[in-house]
């Protein structure tokens, strides 16, 4: 029997969420993998296996996060037999003070992070401040995006047209909208979050709702949400390079009376539109100059995973620790 059998033949034994120790500890009293006697740190082996079976996603396995920040694991076919409302109790009052005070990075640090793992796809994007925008009325809230991007296909450099003639050529570029959450961990904040992106991406080719943490019991209902909306979810982690786009957001044309009220309202949004024009329509011996100035213009981003490291302490953004297997 391997680790990772032992592992899932806990987890069919007990047929309830485990933490990684009550795992450990099984496997240890059963003797299903005998090994781990002559092991340094068989415990934490257990631990980065589970976490292992996590980030690749792996469909016989989930877990829970609950009250305390640690999480239990259990077999997906057992799902409809576990309370999870009883394993994940509202915080009492005291527990919401403690949490508070952990969580003290704010929704906004994370565009760095998700700035680093568009660049890597080749997508300029920028912050939007809602705060500078010229509001008329509450419902303007609804169209912001918290960042745009951009990201130029089959550019031909030698464009003269206007920005408005250069986007009617196929493949030259598309523009995405991004709604960031620090975390979605119930049906209620998924729906919530989810028709916020709906709404504020209702103008781009692309539509995506980013979160820094998601709970695995809301996969089916984000599949469904995704296939009658076509709005696209990104897991952005604290190493920006391992984040994953989970559901992949539905191409549509661009929605030029909303990019026109953005650009009214929003002097940010609107410097990003005219910094793309420029770039689309510069000649052949600016365009290297031009883009330089639009990544410039852009949100900064990682250029090294100690720097990645440096600015999630700063943050006080958890930090995924990858535990080696002996």
């Amino acid at each position: 029997m391997t680790i990772k059998e032992a592992i899932l033949q806990t987890l069919e034994d007990y047929k309830k969420p485990l933490n990684y120790m009550e795992v450990f500890n099984h496997i240890m009293d059963k003797n299903y993998y005998p090994e781990f006697k002559v092991k340094k740190t068989p415990e934490n082996t257990v631990s980065a296996q589970l976490t292992g079976l996590i980030k690749n996603g792996d469909s016989r396995i989930k877990r829970l996060k609950e009250t305390g920040g640690s999480f239990s694991y259990y077999l997906t076919k057992n799902e409809e037999n576990i309370d999870i409302e009883s394993i994940m109790p509202p915080p009492t009052q005291e527990n919401k003070k403690t949490a508070k005070k952990q969580e003290t990075f704010e929704e906004r640090d994370l565009h760095k992070l998700l700035s680093s793992f568009l660049k890597t796809t080749e997508i300029f994007t920028k912050t939007i401040f809602h705060e500078q925008s010229n509001r008329t009325d509450e419902h303007q809230k609804w169209i912001h995006p918290d960042m745009v991007g951009i990201k130029f296909l089959k550019l031909q450099t030698n464009a003269s047209q206007t920005f408005l003639k250069a986007i009617n050529r196929v493949d030259t570029f598309k523009i995405s909208s991004y709604e960031i959450k620090k975390e979605i961990n119930s049906d209620y904040e998924l729906k919530k979050s989810f028709f916020q992106a709906v709404s504020n991406s209702s103008w781009a080719n692309y539509g995506y709702l980013v979160a820094f943490e998601i709970s695995d019991n809301l996969n089916v209902e984000m599949e469904r949400l995704n296939q009658s909306f076509g709005i696209g979810i990104i897991e952005l982690k604290s190493n920006p390079y391992e984040s994953k786009i989970l559901f992949q957001s539905k191409y549509k044309d661009l929605d030029f009376k909303t990019i026109d009220k953005l650009c009214k309202i929003n002097k940010e949004f609107e410097r990003f539109i005219e910094q793309t024009e420029k770039l689309m329509t510069a000649s052949d011996k600016y365009v290297k100059a031009t883009e330089k100035e639009l990544d410039e213009f852009c949100d900064k981003y990682f250029l090294n995973d100690t720097e990645v490291e440096r600015y999630c302490k700063e943050k006080n953004i958890p930090i995924e620790i990858t535990v080696e297997v002996n």
